[in-house]
């Protein structure tokens, strides 16, 4: 490894393994977390699936390298206790809420699983890389968790196999959600065909195995740093390379002139139907929980 500062939390380590034609991101989010939570009075249960969804927009969200590109994850469902869940990722900054139905929520116990709160839903990852075409894919609701969900989406929709670890730990002092995703990028992944039907290969099975090992006591222990965790598993690698880290923030564009912009584009007729008796127009942001008097 190169010589630089360690990182701990509300950041991201990207690193790769060479020898093994894989790449992998380490995160760690502490006040980012406990910001994107405070908008809303969350219960446990969405508390935990929020904060997983915001560790996998940014693992999934790095992956985009041009300027201005966007990662959103959406998870949706018509029969949930969950009716709607939202992240996104751009340039380091992030943002999320999840929509819920109090009552029905409530009759799920302490510890539901991804089936009680979302019922059959799908997940949907857009990708809008700022220049070139944006593209989307979808897949259901499976599994245990998110992140079993996500595995599915790069098998199925990116043919990459991929792996992902993620940990969460509340306490008085706020909530700490970490995660490491992998991925096996084999050689002439590049204009040829990728290798989804080869999860079998070596050096993937070899990732795999020490990845699984990684444990939500490490991801989630903030006196370790994301390169002591990338070491203890890779240390017997010919290489690892890591990148110099990239700060992470909570990233709520909303503002009076966006949504000003925004409004102006609608008909006056629109506008005037969307004006209350004070003759204003109120737009209220889900990601911050603010609203937002607009008079044009």
């Amino acid at each position: 490894m190169t010589e630089q500062p360690e990182t701990y939390s509300d950041q991201i380590l990207e690193f790769t393994l060479p020898a093994r034609s894989a790449r992998g991101r380490v995160v760690r989010l502490d006040n980012v977390v406990d910001e994107v939570l405070s908008a809303h009075s969350y219960p446990a249960p969405i508390t935990h699936l929020l904060g997983e969804a915001l560790v996998l927009a940014a693992l999934i969200g790095s992956l985009l390298k041009t300027e201005g590109a966007q990662m959103t994850m959406q998870a949706q469902t018509e029969e949930g206790a969950v009716r709607l869940l939202v992240c996104d990722y751009r340039a380091g900054e992030l943002r999320g809420f999840v929509d819920f139905d109090e009552a029905r929520l409530a009759d799920l116990g302490a510890n539901p699983t991804l089936f009680a709160l979302f019922g059959k839903g799908y997940l949907a990852i857009t990708f809008e890389p700022g220049t070139g075409q944006r593209y989307q894919g979808i897949v259901p609701l499976e599994g245990d968790s998110l992140a079993e969900a996500c595995e599915t989406y790069f098998v199925q929709s990116e043919q990459i196999p991929t792996m992902l670890r993620l940990g969460l730990q509340t306490s008085a002092k706020g909530t700490i959600a970490a995660g490491m995703l992998i991925q096996h990028l084999p050689e002439g992944e590049v204009g040829r065909e990728r290798l989804h039907v080869r999860l079998d290969h070596p050096d993937w099975e070899h990732i795999a195995v020490l990845g699984s090992t990684l444990g939500h006591e490490e991801l989630t222990a903030s006196e370790l740093s994301m390169e002591a965790i990338v070491w203890r598993l890779f240390h017997e690698e010919d290489e690892i390379r890591v990148r110099p880290a990239v700060a992470l923030s909570r990233g709520c564009r909303c503002s009076i002139d966006h949504y000003g912009t925004v409004i102006s584009r609608f008909p006056e007729d629109d506008r005037t139907a969307m004006r209350n008796d004070a003759g204003k127009i109120v737009v209220d942001c889900e990601f911050c929980s603010k609203a937002f008097e607009l008079t044009i």
